[in-house]
């Protein structure tokens, strides 16, 4: 019976010590998605509330780097680059820190992000993009901590803002959707490159079907790349071996020879001679 108590009694500490209490966070988590025109953009930021506090230029004092929110420092993501107030910013993930003054702030992408509040240490080295730019009056107060983006319906532009207690900046990022779009199109329009065509031509033969057909894109593939391309000159090769071609199979196996030892592959090299003497037999 004792034993049975003492096994209870611990199931009740362990249950107690792993319990943990739950509530809600001062400062709630948010996440923006956006994909506009070509251009996937994400931020992470968390949410203060004003309640009832002077936010900027008491609780956030004028002239010092800040976080942007609370907890982490704001994560900003875009999978292009994009232009800032007319600075590029190239792909990738940056922290966003500011500097709130009473008619302007400074906005700063970072290069560091895992970072929470501000930098011990600020560098300016890992500044990728810094702009300022002039505060908006807000009539009504914004309770929580926001950071939007709007005006997204061009696809070619998008604008970042930021509003809390009765202050709002915003600024202009221009993305690259008519290039991205406008290279696309040349990519496509001009058709299969050399390189399509080799993967073409090896799928085709090395899993035994049309070998004219594999033929016929193994000769494109060499002629948009060039003498210079061995393995593809090599691949062209075997596929004319197994269509019985011996004689056209050994000229273009010495060709893939002789651009394999100017480039000095010895694989190569030593594949081609070998196939040669085979097929001269």
């Amino acid at each position: 019976m004792k034993r049975i108590s003492l096994l209870i009694s611990a199931i009740f500490t362990v249950c107690i010590s792993s319990a943990q209490v739950k509530t809600p966070q001062p400062s709630p988590a948010a996440t923006i998605k956006q994909t506009v025109g070509m251009t996937d953009i994400t931020i992470e930021y968390s949410r203060p509330g004003v309640k009832g506090r002077k936010i900027f230029g008491e609780l956030v004092p004028y002239g010092q780097v800040w976080r942007t929110g609370a907890n982490k420092a704001v994560q900003f993501q875009t999978s292009t680059k994009v232009t800032i107030q007319g600075k590029e910013l190239p792909a990738g993930k940056y922290a966003l820190f500011t500097v709130p003054n009473a008619d302007s702030w400074d906005i700063v992408f970072y290069e560091e992000t895992e970072i929470w509040g501000t930098p011990e240490k600020w560098v300016d080295s890992l500044e990728a993009v810094m702009v300022t730019v002039k505060t908006t009056a807000l009539t009504d107060v914004v309770e929580s901590f926001t950071i939007s983006l709007d005006d997204v319906s061009n696809g070619n532009a998008v604008l970042m803002s930021i509003s809390w207690e009765k202050t709002k900046v915003s600024l202009k990022l221009d993305l690259p959707t008519e290039e991205i779009s406008m290279e696309s199109i040349k990519t496509t329009m001009a058709g299969p490159t050399a390189n399509d065509y080799y993967r073409a031509a090896s799928f085709y033969h090395d899993n035994g079907k049309d070998l004219t057909e594999a033929l016929a894109w193994a000769k494109k593939a060499v002629e948009l790349r060039g003498e210079d391309a061995f393995w593809m000159l090599r691949k062209q090769s075997l596929i004319e071996a197994d269509l019985g071609d011996k004689k056209a199979a050994i000229a273009t196996a010495k060709r893939s020879l002789a651009s394999a030892q100017k480039a000095k592959n010895d694989d190569y090299i030593r594949m081609n001679e070998a196939s040669i003497a085979e097929w001269s037999k």
